[in-house]
């Protein structure tokens, strides 16, 4: 277990070692194992969290202030389009006062090639830790609740579980490829072969797809790129098939829903699933467009964790923000 981790930012799973992040899901699990017995864990008491938000949230927003009200703290919701950020605060400025008004900043910022240098020059000037919420290359609490419900399911040891990280069909609008570029980091460090499943059009970033290929060399298991719905499917043990957009291909919305238009049977339904293996599980960080990127039938059928999956954010939060802002 590593205990030095008092100040440290969360931006990207990558920032982190094996045995950091190890020791994150260590005191998740702890956590989890309390709040089910109804143990006070009051680890950050008069400790506050500012949480700014550029794009809106449900479960992000939600389980970030329960979990600081559950360590005995505050969060403080910070909309940007409602303050002065909307009319002037710079990065380095939020980072040097709102540093010195609380004790940690997680922010939420998802524009495209401007969210993460943002929340990088947040942490540069600020004196307290800085956590990703989610920007437009990574997602890293949304992946180590992924990891946690993985590791739940089938044990730590994932050496040789196969897991199909997939793009889907879905109408609503352009997504942040965060999530699957997060999951290809992190998947690849414990040893899993991992598929990345996605049409032409929809690739991820070159530099974020080597990094991958590295982890996948470094700690075994194997990496590879299809483009065949179903072949991502057949003899995997869990699948992640969601949408994001083709944002290396075109930033012009009308441009993308074109694109994805000729990719809309890729849905997840009961034949798809029934090429996996015999237990294998249905994944995905919601919301979902129900029976365009995934059936009813699957997402909420036997097969799927998607609710744990979400329970888990609630517990890797609180284990990284109690060993952060302690």
């Amino acid at each position: 277990m590593q205990t030095d981790l008092r100040g440290r930012d969360l931006i990207s799973t990558q920032d982190w070692s094996k045995e950091e992040i190890e020791t994150l899901l260590d005191v998740a699990w702890d956590l989890k194992r309390k709040r089910a017995l109804g143990e006070p864990h009051a680890l950050l008491r008069d400790k506050v969290l500012a949480m700014l938000f550029f794009f809106t949230s449900t479960r992000t927003r939600i389980s970030f202030e329960a979990g600081m009200a559950q360590l005995g703290g505050h969060a403080q919701f910070i909309d940007s389009s409602t303050t002065q950020i909307s009319h002037g605060d710079t990065a380095k400025e939020i980072g040097e006062i709102v540093g010195r008004y609380t004790d940690g900043i997680a922010i939420r910022q998802c524009d495209w090639e401007i969210g993460n240098a943002y929340i990088k020059s947040v942490a540069a000037a600020s004196r307290v830790p800085v956590l990703n919420m989610q920007c437009e290359i990574y997602h890293p609490f949304q992946i180590l609740a992924d990891l946690m419900t993985i590791q739940e399911k089938f044990g730590r040891d994932l050496r040789g579980k196969t897991i199909n990280v997939s793009w889907a069909y879905a109408s609503s609008y352009q997504k942040p490829i965060s999530v699957p570029q997060s999951l290809v980091l992190l998947m690849t460090r414990f040893g899993m072969n991992l598929r990345l499943t996605r049409p032409p059009e929809y690739q991820l970033m070159p530099e974020i797809v080597a990094q991958a290929r590295e982890n996948s060399r470094r700690h075994g298991g194997s990496f590879e790129i299809l483009e065949d719905f179903d072949a991502g499917f057949a003899g995997a043990d869990i699948l992640y098939p969601k949408s994001w957009g083709s944002w290396l291909t075109t930033e012009d919305q009308d441009e993308s829903a074109q694109i994805g238009a000729k990719y809309s049977d890729w849905i997840t339904d009961d034949r798809r699933m029934a090429l996996a293996n015999e237990g294998a599980i249905y994944m995905h960080c919601l919301p979902a467009d129900r029976n365009i990127e995934v059936t009813d039938s699957v997402i909420d059928g036997p097969q799927s964790v998607v609710y744990d999956e979400a329970e888990n954010r609630l517990h890797v939060q609180k284990a990284a923000m109690a060993l952060t802002m302690r």
